[in-house]
């Protein structure tokens, strides 16, 4: 008896393009389907870091030995409130990167939510996820200032 392998009938994985190659790309290519497939990589990417990241507390946090010296005690409260507030802008971020993907996958992925242009690829490649064209984003942080929240 002979042993038979079934042929590979998934389709070969497509190469990502890079940085250079993205930035390179003229303003008719502007969020096509290689272009999308970069970011939509880069945000799991970071999807896949900022979960570990809490993982890693988790277990940090668990890991707590009691130290009878207030003042040790008192620093690994302090380290263990930084961790935690720092976490919480991770969850804060992991959920702004999913939204990005959503997007992606809506096809509304690198378009300004407030004036419907283009965000530009420096600033996504920058903050992958922008929903605002930096323009919008200066005159959101002008009115927020001059008017607060």
């Amino acid at each position: 008896m002979t042993k038979t392998t079934k042929p590979n009938t998934a389709q070969p994985e497509e190469r990502l393009l890079t940085e250079e190659e993205i930035r390179a790309m003229g303003d008719d290519d502007y969020m096509n389907p290689a272009q999308l497939a970069f970011f939509k990589n880069r945000l799991q990417e970071l999807e896949k870091d900022l979960l570990k990241n809490a993982g890693e507390t988790t277990e940090h946090l668990r890991e707590t030995v009691l130290v009878p010296d207030p003042a040790d005690r008192a620093t690994i409260e302090e380290e263990h409130a930084l961790e935690l507030r720092t976490r919480d802008r991770e969850r804060k971020l992991l959920k702004k990167v999913q939204q990005s993907m959503q997007a992606i996958d809506a096809g509304e992925y690198g378009w300004c939510e407030e004036t419907g242009e283009p965000i530009g690829i420096p600033r996504l490649i920058a903050r992958p996820t922008a929903t605002l064209s930096l323009e919008a984003q200066q005159r959101r942080e002008l009115k927020q200032k001059l008017y607060g929240d």
